[in-house]
């Protein structure tokens, strides 16, 4: 638990219990979508965003601003307003975070969303409700999946690892003969939840990741006992000017300082 100082606010447990009943109904909204080939459009010719997408996105931000009208928003599907950069408290939402996923049919999806403040999230909610799944953490209380308790796992003589193949191709010979690559999961929030579930040992995150993409998922992982780092061994801000991120590390004890070291030292920008 948090030093008394340090305690979480009511403000803050008010916008969780905020966050998980706007998720939950997000995720309902979606899976009406869900197997159900809904219309698709890519955005710059080369991600798909779809009307479950856009219908998603629609009920979070009319439903968490008008209960919070001073915080900012900042959402994947919603064009960027810089006007949030002078909100003390802002909305970091994906309506659906493995959009790819969804649309094939796969189960590892999930809405998340974050209320951040002064770059740190403060409250982060992973609705997955084709697994009913819904993964939750508030800063120094612990991360919760259907409001049990979770945490990391100790590595084993075998770890499971994720991400892209070049770095993976990087980690150290000692760890190549323990690791085991998983297969590509194409939800990152959810990702980082199996590491905070102890489902998988840790993942590397390749360039470009955005505040929704990792910004709940960041705080479940931290509380569940992990982190995601940057390649100054540092966690990731949120909410400002700059929106996306150079490669990142996650996962916990030993096995994180190794992906650490490999990112730190890999020209991947």
């Amino acid at each position: 638990m948090p030093a008394p100082d340090m305690a979480i606010s009511a403000e803050t447990h008010e916008d969780l219990v905020l966050l998980r009943d706007a998720a939950r109904e997000a995720g309902t909204i979606a899976m009406r979508y869900f197997g159900q080939s809904p219309q698709v459009w890519m955005k710059g010719g080369t991600s798909p965003v779809s009307e479950a997408d856009h219908a998603a996105d629609a009920y979070l931000r009319e439903t968490l601003l008008k209960a919070r009208p001073n915080y900012g928003w900042l959402s994947e599907e919603t064009a960027d307003d810089h006007a949030r950069l002078s909100a003390r408290r802002t909305f970091v939402v994906d309506p659906i975070d493995g959009t790819r996923g969804f649309l094939d049919g796969l189960h590892s999806w999930c809405v998340s969303v974050a209320v951040v403040e002064d770059g740190r999230s403060l409250a982060g909610v992973l609705e997955c409700p084709a697994k009913h799944e819904t993964y939750w953490a508030l800063p120094g209380e612990g991360a919760f999946l259907n409001d049990k308790r979770i945490h990391v796992r100790a590595p084993g003589d075998t770890v499971e690892i994720g991400g892209p193949k070049p770095l993976l191709d990087r980690m150290p010979a000692s760890w190549q003969a323990r690791m085991r690559r998983v297969a590509y999961i194409p939800s990152l929030a959810y990702r980082l939840a199996m590491i905070a579930n102890g489902k998988l040992d840790a993942t590397f995150v390749k360039p470009n990741a955005h505040d929704w993409d990792i910004a709940a998922a960041d705080l479940i992982l931290r509380e569940a006992g992990g982190a995601l780092l940057d390649r100054a061994g540092k966690p990731p801000r949120y909410a400002g000017e700059v929106i996306n991120h150079g490669a990142l590390a996650a996962g916990s004890g030993q096995l994180l300082g190794v992906l650490a070291g490999v990112i730190a030292g890999a020209d991947q920008g």
